[in-house]
């Protein structure tokens, strides 16, 4: 039966190649928005039995064969020869994009596929690289992407390697670690608002790995664009000549042909690799898909990496089969083969997602190395629980967030169970942003229905016998006796960085000291532009810090932030009662300055949000004994006087007082159920 299966999937399989109506590397008109979610695709019965197997060398060439069909290339790129082995390494150009988001770094990246011929030129071609639907809904990047090019200069055709970054500071894992595998960097500055808090950040990113970065002025075209004034802030900033910057407008195309040939010439190519050598490669990125599992994307450092060979993990000492190889061109493209200062994938057959480790060094199998020094592991900023609507559904998004963590490697990912909720995760992100966009891609992409916590911060709580304790959820927080035990309770802060225009700078002020930030630094870089520093802890900045700063504003001030460490700090843990019942999933740790007012805000919300019981409902919030407020929701009451048409009153009183003994019974062995649309409400800021 299962050979008869495997003929029938081949056969169907051969006749979408032999019936295929579209040149082998051209796009169909529909297509693309399945291809950009995996999990929106039709299940063929072909794809079905790609996707019950693991992957195997048959299954890997024919999902390619159907993936290929579903690619951006133009008729010119039908035509090319790619053979890498013509590109030494210097005839090679690996570089990033980095800029503020919304300076137009995907429209900048579709404007050079454009004009290298990687795709046909098309007024379609938006956000190209985005692929995710949530980039596609938020404008925004926030997974970086690699796509190979080849441009001819002076007669030689050369080897780009392009890697789109994302420009929020939520995503600078992604940013920081693209970099690696480049040496140089295209810095995008929007010629109308200038050098925003991002681009200070990125700037010091990839100046930070020593990388060549070549400054452009975006946006000119637009009527409030001021090349002459921008130009002079980046080289006040930053120190970069700016004699010969180039003005482009990505949108129009405008400039954009001489930003190829000055990345030839300004960005220095990879060092020279020896294809003698034993291999060694840089696993920089990966992600999942549907129909091959794992895919890595490898940066070749030595040595040459093909198609059939058995390599080896420098980190796990697991041996695995190359079972394809290839460049981004834009979706994969097999060569067989990469060669010492190229970037491309690798299909090595993963089973388990947990398999491929960011950082990883990868060596021919007998040959080992030296491994490279890989990555600083993300550190989470913010933490939060996530659980399935329904209890049945774990299964299924524990299997969801494991091949999505696989795609995003700064979340951490641990296992928890609350009274409230059931069995969930504790997932750490790098800001709320991020915890945004990894619950919508939970949900669009593997639709996981699901209930998210509130937003914390990492506290470390010593104790008096010396032990440290990193507390990453309110429910873990000392409290009561164990208060005795604690000699100091720390929480992180960050050195925030706000770039806004003048006119808004006493509402910012007043901003950050509502919340117990400590300046230290203003400076005027222009003549109308303010770059403040404040040191902020971090729970007053995870929750509506950002939408209040933008607000403020009129949205002109841009926001970006560094780890600071810890500090001494006086908090408490704020509990929620219904009935003397605590509710966990509700606690938070507050500072003590601030307790009281957020859990008057919080019984008042939680009163709105509950359905009324026949059983009055006291809601409450505590500090250890402390009762700091509280609130009232009354019982649903029957009207048990209504058959009563006169007589004694003693008969109304009778009846009333055998219903309150009936409702304090009720109230004894009632449990208050918070439903999920409150829970959802009461997670929201």
């Amino acid at each position: 039966m299962a050979t008869a299966r495997r003929l029938a999937a081949s056969h169907i399989s051969a006749q979408c190649a032999v019936n295929r109506p579209w040149p082998l590397f051209a796009r169909p008109a529909a297509g693309w928005s399945a291809r950009c979610n995996p999990s929106s695709r039709p299940k063929s019965f072909a794809a079905r039995h790609f996707q019950s197997l693991a992957a195997t060398p048959a299954t890997v060439s024919n999902a390619l064969h159907l993936a290929s069909t579903r690619n951006y290339s133009t008729g010119r790129a039908e035509e090319l020869d790619i053979n890498l082995a013509n590109f030494l390494p210097e005839r090679i150009r690996n570089f990033s994009i980095i800029a503020h988001i919304d300076h137009g770094k995907s429209t900048l990246a579709d404007r050079l596929l454009e004009i290298t011929g990687t795709i046909r030129k098309d007024r379609t071609n938006k956000q190209v690289l985005d692929k995710l639907k949530v980039e596609r809904e938020r404008g925004i990047t926030v997974k970086a992407q690699t796509v190979s090019m080849f441009h001819t200069y002076k007669g030689e055709r050369y080897l780009l390697n392009l890697i789109d970054t994302p420009g929020h500071v939520d995503f600078s894992y992604e940013v920081s670690r693209s970099l690696s595998a480049c040496q140089g960097a295209l810095l995008l500055v929007d010629a109308s608002q200038g050098i925003q808090a991002q681009t200070v950040a990125n700037f010091y990113l990839a100046f930070g790995q020593d990388l060549e970065i070549v400054p452009i002025l975006n946006k000119v075209d637009l009527p409030a664009a001021d090349p002459e004034r921008i130009a002079k802030q980046i080289e006040t900033a930053f120190e970069l000549p700016t004699d010969n910057i180039l003005q482009i407008s990505a949108k129009t195309g405008l400039g954009c042909d001489a930003i190829l040939d000055r990345v030839i010439e300004a960005i220095p190519p990879p060092s020279k690799g020896d294809t003698t050598t034993p291999l060694r490669a840089l696993l920089f990125d990966s992600w999942y898909d549907t129909y091959l599992g794992v895919i890595c994307l490898f940066s070749i450092l030595d040595g040459r990496l093909k198609k059939g060979d058995k390599v080896l993990s420098c980190h796990s000492d697991r041996k695995y089969d190359v079972l394809d190889v290839g460049i981004m061109h834009p979706e994969q493209r097999s060569t067989g083969v990469l060669f010492p200062g190229q970037v491309g994938y690798a299909i090595l057959g993963m089973k388990s997602t947990s398999e491929a480790h960011i950082g990883d060094t990868f060596s021919l199998l007998g040959n080992k190395v030296e491994a490279l020094p890989g990555f600083q592991p993300a550190k989470p900023m913010v933490f939060s629980g996530v659980f399935p609507v329904s209890a049945d559904e774990f299964p299924k998004l524990n299997d969801s967030i494991s091949k999505l963590a696989i795609n995003d490697a700064s979340v951490t990912v641990a296992k928890e169970t609350s009274s409230s909720l059931g069995q969930g995760f504790r997932l750490g992100f790098l800001g709320t942003l991020h915890m945004d966009v990894f619950r919508q891609r939970l949900e669009q992409e593997y639709e996981a229905n699901v209930i998210c916590t509130a937003p914390t911060v990492p506290f470390k709580v010593t104790y008096k016998d010396g032990t440290v304790h990193h507390i990453r959820n309110p429910a873990e927080f000392p409290e009561g006796p164990m208060l005795t035990k604690v000699d100091n309770v720390e929480e992180p802060t960050i050195n925030a960085t706000i770039l806004t225009p003048d006119a808004y700078l006493g509402p910012i002020l007043e901003l950050c000291n509502s919340r117990r930030g400590q300046e230290t630094e203003l400076t005027y870089i222009d003549d109308t532009r303010v770059m403040i520093k404040y040191v902020l802890p971090m729970t007053e900045v995870v929750t509506d810090f950002y939408d209040r700063l933008k607000s403020i504003s009129s949205g002109f001030a841009s926001f970006d932030y560094e780890e600071a460490g810890y500090v001494d700090a006086d908090l408490v843990k704020l509990n929620v009662l219904l009935n003397s019942k605590p509710v966990d999933a509700l606690a938070s740790i507050q500072h003590r300055s601030s307790a009281e007012t957020t859990a008057r805000q919080t019984v008042a919300k939680l009163k709105d949000v509950l359905d009324r019981q026949l059983y009055e409902i006291v809601i409450q919030c505590a500090v250890g004994g402390k009762i700091m407020a509280r609130e009232t929701l009354a019982a649903m009451r029957k009207n048990v006087t209504a058959k009563c048409y006169g007589g004694d009153v003693t008969r109304k009183l009778k009846l009333l007082e055998k219903q309150k003994k009936g409702k304090a019974r009720m109230k004894m062995v009632g449990n208050v159920e918070i439903s999920q649309e409150a829970f959802l409400t009461m997670m929201k800021k």
